[in-house]
């Protein structure tokens, strides 16, 4: 991390438990994500309380300064450093939905990951104890057929690449290979840091981390052959989740939050917000994690569908531009 950087970070006089995850930030890029993570987890969520067993400290004063702190580090380093991410040529569009169809869904999936393939849904579901990969009908809701991942990993993203259905794992470093058509496992592979999102463009793996950073990995060597910092304008966006690859754009979900993003995949440049709220009641599904997370194509006919983590719908929606 750059002696600027540390100066910046020194600022917050921030407690024990974030001053030694800083420490451990070797470049500018980790001490950004490390900053996201002082900005966007609450200190006693399960994601930050991995990190370190410290005592708790108030979530709103550490957002307020976590949100200074990343907004005066990118302001300092902007004249000195270019950086590899490649802005955007002009503002972004900001769109909104209409619903087609609405359609039954599981409350009690925990959504990491969603496609739409020969006529059924694929699922990732996540939490340990309770991860699942899993075939769904569209229209009842109901499980066709499931395979259970083992209790101490917490599932996240998935694609379908080539016969084969590829599923991410949170914070092991670990990922699932299944047979498509039968779900029988056929591998593994592994990646550096969290996995997060999952999709593919035909030719690599493109994986999110709940940075800003999109890696390209081959799905052969499972080797990273290049990265993409997504940005709107120039300004980092961060929390990437769930992913999908749809007519040479990237669509992600952003960790709580009720927009879906579009991403140039060669720049990183963000083209589009689309704002989906309003989809679901607060009432409808009240856990705190019930989040929008899921974005499938049903390419043969171009249906648009999303979700979210415990809800229980799925909608159909068109994109109003």
């Amino acid at each position: 991390m750059s002696d600027m950087l540390q100066r910046v970070v020194s600022l917050t006089r921030g407690p024990i438990r974030h001053e030694k995850v800083l420490r451990e930030s070797h470049d500018k890029t980790d001490a950004y994500r490390t900053l996201h993570l002082l900005l966007f987890f609450p200190t006693h969520s399960s994601k930050m309380a991995s990190m370190t067993s410290e005592p708790h400290f108030d979530d709103k004063t550490m957002k307020t300064l976590g949100l200074a702190v990343l907004l005066t580090a990118f302001s300092l380093t902007s004249a000195c450093n270019s950086g590899s991410t490649t802005s955007g040529s002009g503002k972004a569009a900001h769109y909104s939905y209409e619903v087609v169809n609405v359609y039954p869904h599981d409350p009690n999936a925990f959504t990491q990951g969603l496609i739409f393939r020969d006529g059924k849904l694929l699922e990732s579901t996540g939490q340990e104890g309770e991860s699942t990969l899993r075939r769904v009908d569209l229209e009842s809701g109901q499980v066709v057929n499931k395979v259970d991942v083992a209790d101490q990993y917490f599932a996240e993203g998935m694609t379908v690449l080539n016969g084969k259905v590829y599923q991410l794992t949170w914070q092991h470093h670990l990922g699932f290979i299944y047979d498509y058509q039968t779900f029988q496992p056929i591998g593994q592979f592994s990646y550096e840091g969290e996995g997060w999102g999952l999709t593919n463009d035909g030719q690599s793996l493109i994986l999110s981390d709940g940075s800003n950073r999109l890696r390209f990995l081959d799905p052969s060597t499972f080797r990273v052959t290049r990265t993409i910092a997504v940005n709107d304008n120039g300004t980092a966006v961060f929390k990437l989740n769930e992913l999908e690859f749809i007519q040479g754009e990237i669509y992600a979900n952003i960790w709580h939050d009720n927009r879906i993003v579009t991403i140039n995949p060669q720049s990183g440049a963000v083209t589009a917000w689309i704002d989906c709220s309003g989809l679901l009641k607060h009432s409808e599904a009240p856990d705190q994690e019930a989040v929008l997370n899921g974005i499938a194509l049903d390419e043969s006919s171009g249906r648009l569908f999303v979700t979210g983590k415990l809800w229980p719908k799925l909608f159909e929606i068109k994109i109003k531009k």
